[in-house]
């Protein structure tokens, strides 16, 4: 996949690139259900795109193979003026759009996959930055709800969600990482099925990123978290696994010159072995009698969907 990751790499790291640049490239590559909406706020302005690529049994074509969504997480592409270049933190949306690239690339070559892939992220080349330990963060022209609204859809029966995770000192190797499966609140096992694909795309052990519990509640409750990886769990009760690119030592979100081409290719390669083994019922994300159990013992953790418990 490494031709259509260098592809979306150049196309983002473009002072004046939009939303509409990167689906008329899809869109040349056969590509038709596409979609774009720009949203304002004070802080600036970014777009927001969906891309669906129809699979042969997928629900486009009133077929009952599940739906895999696949969103590129970040705050900005860039931090123009601040600084210049692709910034650390679009590894999420070169990871989804690449994705999205190859299965357009696929399809044209006769190589559909069983089952729907929506893949979504936004495009926005001049982000803020904001502080944050241990090393500096990029920001968002929008707020996380408005993220959430706009790359999470009811379509969506599982969730990839890929979000540059250097700034820590947890997850400290080089390459990417996934998560334990958060569904409705709770944090699950980690997918064995994910496991498997992980270790068969890189050819050595997997790697995990230890989560916790501030981490899946939502932006905005002054508590820490690693980053926006598991977000997207607030909008859906579809089960959500975060994919991680890593670094071995802490990289501002903000830096330019740190995305690594061949560490965004392995995270897109399983990506796309996912879905291949999604849409197919041969990778589930969660066990669904023992999450059953969970809330039948402990009940509901929905309510960690809001600012506080009253909320």
């Amino acid at each position: 996949m490494l031709k259509q990751v260098i592809e979306i790499y150049d196309l983002l790291d473009r002072a004046t690139v939009k939303g509409q640049d990167v689906l008329d490239l899809l869109e040349k590559r056969g590509l038709e259900d596409l979609s774009l909406q720009k949203i304002t706020e004070e802080k600036g302005s970014t777009d927001f795109i969906k891309i669906k690529i129809p699979g042969r049994e997928g629900k486009t074509r009133r077929g009952d193979a599940p739906t895999l969504g696949v969103v590129g997480r970040l705050g900005g592409v860039g931090a123009r003026p601040e600084r210049i270049g692709l910034v650390s933190d679009a590894d999420g949306a070169v990871t989804a759009l690449s994705c999205a690239l190859k299965l357009a690339d696929m399809k044209r070559s006769g190589d559909s996959l069983q089952g729907d892939v929506i893949v979504t992220t936004h495009i926005c080349p001049n982000a803020p930055t904001q502080p944050h330990d241990p090393v500096p963060f990029m920001g968002s022209p929008v707020d996380m709800t408005i993220m959430n609204r706009h790359e999470v859809t009811r379509e969506m029966d599982a969730l990839l969600s890929i979000d540059t995770t250097k700034g820590n000192r947890i997850a400290k190797f080089k390459g990417f990482a996934i998560t334990p499966t958060v569904k409705e609140g709770y944090i699950l096992r980690v997918s064995e099925d994910l496991l498997d694909i992980m270790e068969v795309v890189t050819g050595r052990t997997p790697r995990v990123v230890p989560i916790t519990l501030q981490d899946i509640t939502p932006y905005g409750n002054d508590v820490y978290h690693v980053n926006s990886i598991m977000q997207p769990w607030i909008a859906t009760d579809a089960p959500v696994v975060g994919v991680a690119i890593t670094a071995e030592v802490p990289v501002p979100g903000c830096a330019t010159g740190a995305s690594n081409c061949v560490d965004i290719e392995v995270a897109s390669r399983f990506c796309i072995e996912v879905a291949k083994a999604y849409g197919a019922r041969e990778c589930c994300f969660y066990d669904r009698a023992e999450f059953q159990r969970l809330v039948e013992l402990y009940g509901s953790m929905s309510h960690l969907r809001g600012l506080s418990k009253a909320s």
